[in-house]
């Protein structure tokens, strides 16, 4: 019989406590995660709020609600896991239907409202979850820096509260190094190779499940450099002007090497005939841009190194062009009829001729007087010596007559090679 009226207690006093607590509220305003215990002994299980901060500042923050009406008593305590009670924290007499504690410790923290014979009564957890990150570049060189993160951060344990055995609420913290949006690596240290050549800020995150993070930046002073440069134009007739612009990135003034190598051509020639290394650099040039003649047809290579110098570190970069500077070959090439009518079409008798050193034009009529010559030992592209070159088709200021006549064109090519060209030309006149 005994045993049956502490059954039938145990029960009314389970429904009392569950009549008492439904009606109060306990709220945690600014939380930015909520879960519950799992405790291993303790039969209920009490929410948990997560408040993101930082460290030694306390946000945590509970608020009691009530329907009770007139004077109550808000009585607060926290846990106490060394001696498995609760301890007064808070006893305040008022007509408010909520109160709310502040800047709380972590811990577990009972509410218990009462007027007279009525009782409500709730329990929370709460937690200040912090990071205090910290980000360094310990290392700095030539060919790479190190990104390095250190990390502390909060422990989230609470206590079963009738064994007083601790819980520990895990944590995913993850950790990421982030160039703007990218996503480098997610370990504490990373090596950064290639460095920009500019001042570039890295941002260390750390993050967690519970929507806590912190960013922390710092900015990498670049050490290094790029040699970067353009070349105009990349091919032509022999002497060909070159001029030379240079793009590097984060060059010291007065440090730049220009490197110009000989024709591709005797450089293979060299070293077929010899089993020792070949020079293959004609001379170098220390110009920011220099402006370059190739008097000889050929191929030819270019290379540019940059330098920054730092307090530790001289570091050098070199830039090839991506495919060779060519001077054409020589030739030269005859027409064998024009018309200098005046139309504007074909009035010229014009020998081209392309990356030629010297150059003899002569003209002769059918009996064998010469009627145009121009010789030149130093030539100095066909462009420029087009107006000197051409016959108009005049002899002596007036018109030679139609017919035939013969031409000898001789000469000395950029490549070395002799060229020789003679024929027949016939000139036309239409009617004006």
């Amino acid at each position: 019989m005994k045993k049956r009226y502490s059954i039938y207690f145990q029960a009314f006093t389970a429904f009392l406590f569950i009549a008492f607590t439904s009606q109060a509220q306990i709220q945690a305003p600014g939380a930015g995660y909520t879960d519950r215990t799992n405790y291993p002994v303790f039969g209920e299980n009490d929410p948990i709020f997560i408040f993101c901060t930082t460290e030694n500042t306390k946000t945590a923050t509970l608020r009691a609600v009530t329907n009770l009406t007139g004077t109550k008593t808000w009585l607060w305590e926290k846990f106490n896991p060394q001696s498995g009670n609760f301890d007064l924290h808070l006893s305040v007499n008022n007509s408010n239907q909520q109160h709310q504690l502040t800047q709380l410790e972590d811990g577990c923290y009972r509410i218990t409202i009462s007027k007279t014979d009525t009782v409500q009564r709730y329990r929370a957890w709460v937690f200040n979850n912090w990071y205090t990150a910290t980000a360094s570049i310990p290392e700095s060189n030539c060919d790479f820096f190190t990104l390095q993160g250190t990390l502390a951060q909060a422990t989230l344990e609470y206590y079963d509260l009738a064994s007083r055995q601790p819980v520990t609420i895990p944590k995913k913290t993850k950790t990421e190094w982030k160039l703007e949006d990218d996503i480098l690596s997610v370990l504490l240290s990373h090596n950064v190779y290639n460095p920009p050549t500019k001042n570039t800020d890295y941002t260390f995150v750390v993050s967690d499940q519970f929507g806590c993070a912190q960013n922390v930046k710092i900015t990498y002073t670049s050490i290094v450099t790029k040699a970067l440069f353009a070349a105009d134009p990349m091919q032509g007739e022999a002497p060909l002007e070159v001029k030379f612009t240079n793009n590097s990135e984060n060059g010291d003034e007065g440090s730049f090497e220009w490197y110009f190598f000989r024709n591709l051509d005797d450089i293979k020639k060299e070293s077929e005939k010899s089993n020792q290394p070949v020079d293959s650099i004609d001379f170098i040039a220390y110009d920011k841009n220099p402006v370059y003649t190739y008097e000889k047809s050929g191929s030819y290579m270019v290379k540019l190194v940059s330098k920054h110098k730092s307090e530790f570190h001289t570091c050098t970069d070199t830039a090839y062009l991506s495919k060779y500077i060519v001077a054409d070959t020589s030739f030269v090439q005859v027409p064998n009829a024009f018309s200098p009518n005046g139309d504007g079409t074909n009035d010229n008798f014009v020998v081209k001729f392309w990356s030629m050193q010297e150059v003899k034009i002569s003209v002769f009529n059918r009996w064998g007087r010469v009627v145009h010559v121009w010789q030149s030992g130093n030539v100095r592209g066909f462009k420029n010596t087009y107006l000197e070159t051409v016959w108009d088709g005049k002899i002596g200021g007036r018109y030679a007559s139609p017919g035939v006549y013969f031409y000898v064109v001789e000469g000395l090519g950029r490549d070395g090679k002799k060229r020789w060209k003679h024929g027949n030309v016939y000139l036309f006149r239409g009617k004006d």
